[in-house]
């Protein structure tokens, strides 16, 4: 009898988690990021995303937006984290056909991220390759000793706050592949752009410290990654389906019939941060909106007991596609 498939969060506890030793910097292999205290007054965090042609942007995408996309993904762990960016490092392995305009596209696309992110390019490892276009980006950032965000911070009673809106990613990789005609021209161009080009809020990060309790950013799925920081914290949540935010383009989707709520809750791609805080930083996180001009909305709350509960307006409980995103999982 074959081997099932295995699951990609059960493959890292079994076989990656011991071959940390226990190093505090690895946290188990629970977070989105390391955190080295390698000089006084400031820890260095590292995290590193890769990007598959096929699974994280369609094969004929413009080579600058997947270097920006690569770019971006990779910065808004670091966000997540309350991290400022530093550096990055990036390993590719070009199919053997890559042109010499197409890598001047990519590289140009690069280089207009890191401008705008303020941050540089240090080394990293190019290679040819008879497979897909595959790329892994390494992120350092830095951020005041032990200030860190976790995943592991949320407590009972807490508020649960995500950034912008959710559902463009998932509804913007539909766009880009032509499934979403019955939207208006405006509304397909919106949520392509959305999900080839990732918003990282790195001005938002740093200023969650001491604010947040917990956070991470939202890449595989609202509902699963929520389940994600409630596991690493030892809690439960609970959703209000109708205060999630989404864009005006989203709602049109939904009114149209393209698409669920409940399918938006789990979909992928959103790259927003997700964070808990206690009740009394209700009026500091709305300050704190209104000064970056990105909105904030609160969608339930932390409790007591196990996993993720998604409520809609008329008191049901969701079922939101299993969760959202793995790229491995059991059973499938």
């Amino acid at each position: 009898m074959a081997e099932p498939p295995v699951d990609e969060f059960a493959l890292i506890a079994e076989l990656f988690v011991p071959l940390t030793g226990g190093h505090p910097a690895a946290r188990g292999l629970s977070d989105d990021a390391a955190f080295l205290a390698d000089q006084p007054g400031c820890d260095t965090v590292l995290t590193v995303d890769a990007m598959v042609a096929g699974v994280h942007f369609l094969p004929d995408d413009p080579p600058d937006l997947i270097a920006r996309k690569l770019v971006r993904v990779n910065l808004s762990d670091l966000a997540a984290k309350g991290a400022e960016p530093v550096a990055l490092l990036l390993a590719a392995a070009f199919p053997q056909d890559v042109t010499a305009p197409w890598l001047r596209a990519f590289a140009a696309g690069l280089g207009q991220d890191l401008a705008t992110y303020r941050t540089v390019l240090i080394g990293g490892d190019t290679v040819a390759t008879p497979g897909p276009l595959t790329l892994s980006l390494t992120a350092i950032g830095r951020v005041a000793a032990g200030q860190g965000l976790a995943r592991s911070g949320a407590s009972v009673g807490d508020d649960i706050w995500i950034s912008g809106t959710i559902g463009d990613g998932s509804l913007g990789l539909r766009a880009a592949r032509g499934e979403l005609s019955a939207l208006s021209d405006s509304d397909v161009a919106f949520l392509a752009d959305r999900y080839r080009l990732p918003r990282p809020r790195v001005a938002l990060g740093p200023r969650l410290i001491g604010l947040a309790g917990a956070s991470m950013d939202v890449s595989d799925g609202l509902v699963q990654d929520l389940g994600h920081l409630c596991r690493a914290s030892g809690v439960g949540a609970r959703i209000e389906a109708g205060l999630v935010p989404l864009s005006d383009s989203a709602k049109r989707a939904v009114a149209a019939g393209l698409v669920t709520l409940a399918s938006l809750l789990s979909g992928g791609d959103d790259y927003e941060v997700l964070f808990t805080a206690s009740p009394e930083a209700a009026f500091a996180v709305a300050a704190l909106s209104a000064e970056l001009d990105l909105p904030l909305s609160k969608i339930g709350s932390i409790g007591a007991g196990t996993g993720v509960v998604a409520i809609g307006s008329d008191g049901q409980t969701l079922d939101p596609a299993q969760g959202g995103w793995r790229h491995f999982r059991a059973g499938s």
